[in-house]
C-alpha cells in the first residue's frame, strides 16, 4: 500500500468535502453540528484553485488531504483531513510532512493551525507548540479550539 501526494484538481471538491465531513464525525459531533460546521468544511473548486491543496491517494482513492494558505511569510494549515478508517495508518504524518516541504517552498516561517481539540495531539507530535485558543461559541456554549504553530526548520519524524 503505497500513498501518493497529488496536487488537487477543481474535480476533487466533492470528494475533498465528503473526506472533511466524515473525518469531523469521527470524533463524535451531534449530526446538527456539523450542519453548523457545513460551510467550513466545504471545499469548493475555487477554494483549490486559490489555495495549495493536496491530496492523499492510495490505489486511485483519494482517502486525506491537506490545504495550506499563504499571508507573506506565514502558513495557515486550513484542512488536514483522513478517512476514518484510515485514521492512525500514517497517512496524516504523511500530508503534514508534506505541507511542512510545501510551506518550506513558499517561504513560510511559520504554520499555524487552529485545530480541533481531538487532534491537538497529533500536531504536537509533529512538533507544533501550543501557544494559545481560540474561542468560539456554538448553540450558546464556549469552545476552546488549541491554536498551534510550527517553526520552520524543525526535525519532524
Amino acid at each position: 500500500m503505497t500513498t501518493e501526494i497529488r496536487k488537487a484538481t477543481k474535480d476533487d471538491s466533492n470528494r475533498l468535502t465528503e473526506i472533511a465531513h466524515a473525518a469531523k464525525r469521527h470524533w463524535g459531533y451531534p449530526e446538527r453540528w456539523i450542519d453548523i460546521w457545513k460551510g467550513a468544511l466545504t471545499i469548493t473548486p475555487d477554494f483549490i484553485l486559490s489555495n495549495e491543496v493536496f491530496t492523499a491517494t492510495i490505489d486511485g482513492e483519494v482517502v486525506g488531504f491537506y490545504a495550506l494558505t499563504m499571508r507573506g511569510n506565514k502558513a495557515t494549515l486550513e484542512h488536514l483531513w483522513v478517512l476514518p478508517d484510515r485514521i492512525g495508518t500514517g497517512i496524516g504524518k504523511e500530508l503534514f510532512h508534506h505541507a511542512v516541504a510545501k510551506a518550506a517552498s513558499l517561504n513560510a516561517e511559520t504554520i499555524e493551525i487552529e485545530s480541533d481539540p481531538n487532534a491537538e495531539g497529533f500536531y504536537r507530535r509533529m512538533g507544533a507548540r501550543h501557544v494559545g485558543e481560540i474561542i468560539s461559541e456554538i448553540e450558546g456554549k464556549q469552545r476552546a479550539l488549541p491554536l498551534l504553530v510550527y517553526e520552520m526548520g524543525l526535525e519532524i519524524d
